[in-house]
């Protein structure tokens, strides 16, 4: 009897072989790597058997082997399917452009070998297999190898890699940071007073060839699962595998000594996809964003400063090329101990964020790769479509035309105005509780339009636009009760990175089943949710003012409401508390005797501001939406929240938003402004803040392509390109980046070549004004009559 090993997925390919395909997987298993051989699994898709003979027909002409054979299953729009069998995986891709340039649907063509084999049998991450066992070098290769899933969370060895280089692409050294060996790869021969030390290991080697060579033997001697790096893929391996094919090496620091594949996107040529064999390559900034997290900058001195509040000292990436220039040719050390920290700020980052741990429970949670980024989509597609086809159905395709949009989330128009006590009471996961109290389902919407009108109240449940649901038929509000369940164990446990990767892709459903890159969108679906959401926010409006409160504004969710007049922390918190049993009772009782349906809306005492402005939209006398400030004590600490306002914009400057969080915070405790207001603004005109006066924005386009319209951060950018030119230095700004001017007397122009006087006017009208004239006319001011006798001084 062979022996049951347990795994975890890194990586998945397939291949064609010998007439027949290949599934390769590498796994992490406590007795080392091990790579899984499956051969001869058909790639399938599908057709309606209405078309099966002309599907024949056309591929027999086109002379392509393939097996039809019919199954018991259906489309949505419920026609009989045949699924097409193929021996490889280019006979798959062949059969189906044959069919589709003879007008003939396939279903489902678009799954890849390798992702469906996991999927329907639901390995997510953990698996357990048998097969026959061989020992290489550094690894156990199995085949006529058979899994199944298993629940198992891997211990993985991770490596932060950063290179350095020189402007044109020329290595200089390659920084490696891991638990087992940290160590700089330096061209060049050690200086005298070199010798090694636990805290900088350098291995000196002759040229770059001899680099790559050494980077090979490292990961063939230490053998990492995961490597790390921040823009790693499309900056690191990009160019190392650039230099590699240029020194005729072929780099092999996959396991099994086998090479990397980098795929540029056909979206952007400026990213791409790197497939190393066995190993798990995961950027730091899209893993980043993956986790919903935000940054003012991407750059890694940024979001370390942010993160680990530190950073490295160079941030001009003049300064920066100089002075490793420079550390190369005379201070080889100075550059070792450079590379290395960029290494361990990496390696911090992930580690203070949970990152790996955050990849690894999605995964095991949806059974999209470690490396995945984004993959909303496909994590619902994993998830799903097994269930789909037990159930007797295919999935439908992308559909591209006749898209309908679905309305947005509900947002109030807000009442502007400056309050004592307001309450911010928020239902939890508001979407996906929706979707289970009501049955939103794509297969349950199938199931219930077929059911006849009479029928509709008693097998299903009525939506919007036309939607109905059948009351037992689907899969969706089962899946989420459990993932619900899972996040609140989770956060019982305090497994962070698990409540937070359950807590996305819960959140993500209705983001999916909304979003035209679906296959299983239908207008139907995501109206049901949303407008849904809007009666649900609406009623819960009337419930909280037929209290005698007022609702002063709501989004999506949250429900912001004023008591009225000034509360202790203790009274509002009482009266929070019976607001929501309140709600949360009314609206068990409505779901019961509306639609006999169990309620799963819970709405949460969030937040209490002793003080709280709702702002006009700038220059009107209408609320604005999406943006407030309030003061806020959170234990024993005090702290004003702000809400889309200039103090957490990026294209704000900082000082805009240190005038607006002063200011705030001393209206707010009804402290006196003039005196303040007018010290700030002289002490602008004094040039005592030039500091504070760049602009930092983002160029969304090339700079060629702006003709008309040159907003003032494409002028400044395009003068800080024509002065590096000047100075020899290589042009920044051409393919999009960002930017930082000031204004001066001659309009927009970058910081570090700026020519002309600074414009002091152009920020007190244009930064300050705004911010003053955000707040004070609720306590009856206004900037200009407070500046205006100084202003006359200038």
């Amino acid at each position: 009897m062979q022996s049951l090993t347990t795994g975890f997925v890194l990586t998945r390919q397939s291949r064609d072989i010998k007439g027949q395909t290949e599934i390769i997987l590498w796994v992490k298993t406590e007795q080392g790597p091990h790579r899984l051989s499956i051969v001869g699994d058909n790639p399938v898709f599908f057709v309606r058997t209405e078309q099966k003979a002309q599907a024949q027909q056309v591929l027999a002409k086109a002379n392509i082997p393939v097996r039809f054979n019919d199954l018991p299953l259906k489309t949505f729009q419920h026609h009989a399917i045949s699924a097409c069998y193929t021996q490889t995986i280019r006979d798959g891709f062949s059969a189906t452009k044959a069919l589709a340039e003879e007008y003939i649907d396939v279903f489902e063509s678009d799954i890849r070998l390798a992702d469906r084999f996991l999927m329907e049998r639901f390995v997510r991450g953990g698996l357990v297999f048998t097969g026959d066992h061989k020992v290489k070098l550094g690894y156990t290769e199995v085949t006529n190898t058979k899994v199944k899933p298993a629940d198992y969370v891997p211990k993985l060895s991770v490596v932060s890699l950063d290179i350095e280089c020189s402007e044109k692409g020329v290595l200089y050294s390659v920084g490696l940071h891991s638990e087992a060996d940290s160590r700089v790869i330096m061209v060049g021969q050690a200086p005298d007073n070199y010798q090694d030390s636990d805290n900088l290991v350098i291995e000196w080697v002759d040229d770059e060839k001899a680099l790559l060579q050494a980077l090979e033997s490292w990961f063939t001697a230490f053998d990492p699962d995961v490597i790390i790096g921040w823009n790693v893929i499309d900056f690191d391996f990009r160019l190392l595998l650039h230099r590699a094919e240029w020194n005729k090496v072929n780099l092999r620091i996959g396991r099994g000594r086998q090479t990397p594949h980098y795929r540029p996107s056909s979206q952007n040529p400026n990213q791409g996809f790197i497939t190393i064999p066995g190993r798990v390559v995961m950027d730091g900034i899209d893993t980043l964003k993956t986790a919903t997290y935000n940054f003012r900058s991407w750059s890694l001195e940024s979001v370390s400063q942010e993160l680990l509040g530190e950073g490295k000292a160079i941030h001009n990436v003049h300064d920066r090329m100089a002075e490793i220039n420079h550390m190369f040719r005379h201070d080889k050390l100075s550059l070792a101990k450079y590379n290395l920290q960029d290494c361990e700020l990496v390696t911090r980052i992930f580690d203070h964020t949970h990152l790996l741990d955050f990849a690894i429970e999605r995964c095991r949670l949806t059974g999209v790769e470690l490396d995945r980024v984004g993959g909303s989509v496909a994590a619902f597609t994993n998830l799903y479509m097994p269930q789909l086809h037990r159930a007797g159905y295919i999935a439908p395709n992308l559909i591209s035309d006749n898209w309908i949009a679905s309305p947005g989330g509900y947002v109030m128009d807000s009442m502007p105005g400056l309050y004592d006590s307001v309450l911010v009471l928020d239902f939890k996961s508001l979407y996906p509780s929706i979707i289970r109290s009501f049955r939103i389902d794509p297969m349950g919407l199938v199931e219930g339009l077929t059911l006849q009108e009479g029928k509709a109240d008693d097998q299903a449940i009525s939506g919007f636009r036309g939607g109905r649901f059948h009351r037992t038929k689907h899969f969706l509000p089962k899946m989420i009760e459990e993932l619900w369940a899972a996040r609140d164990q989770a956060k019982r446990d305090g497994e962070k990175a698990f409540s937070q990767a359950i807590k996305i892709i819960m959140n993500s459903f209705y983001g999916v089943l909304g979003s035209s890159g679906c296959r299983f969108f239908d207008h139907r679906l995501a109206s049901s949710i949303t407008m849904r959401g809007h009666e649900i926010m609406k009623l819960t409006r009337e419930l909280i003012e037929a209290k005698g409160y007022e609702v002063i504004y709501g989004d999506t969710d949250s429900t912001f409401v004023s008591l009225k007049k000034a509360h202790s922390k203790q009274d509002a918190d009482q009266i929070g508390n019976d607001l929501v049993e309140y709600i949360n009772q009314w609206w068990t009782d409505h779901l019961c005797d509306e639609y006999g349906l169990t309620s799963a809306l819970e709405i949460e005492y969030e937040t209490h501001y002793h003080k709280f402005l709702m702002p006009t939209i700038r220059g009107q006398e209408t609320g604005s939406k999406k943006r407030y400030a309030g003061l806020v004590w959170r234990g024993d600490k005090e702290e004003i929240v702000f809400k889309g306002l200039e103090t957490v914009r990026t294209d704000w400057t900082p000082l805009a938003q240190h005038f607006q969080q002063s200011l705030y915070q001393m209206v707010f405790h009804d402290q006196p402004v003039d005196d303040y207001i007018r010290e700030y603004t002289q002490r602008t005109l004094a040039g005592e803040f030039d500091d504070q006066l760049i602009y930092r924005k983002r160029l969304r386009r090339n700079l060629a392509d702006y003709q008309k319209n040159i907003p003032p951060q494409v002028r400044a950018a395009r003068l800080a390109d024509e002065m590096n030119v000047k100075l020899g230095r290589p042009r920044q700004y051409q393919n999009k980046g960002t930017i930082e001017y000031v204004f001066t007397t001659s309009g927009a122009e970058p910081s570090e070549y700026r020519q002309s006087p600074i414009d002091y006017n152009h920020y007190i009208d244009k930064q300050l004004k705004p911010v003053a004239d955000g707040i004070l006319p609720f306590i009856g001011k206004y900037f200009d009559d407070i500046t205006a006798p100084q202003l006359g001084l200038f």
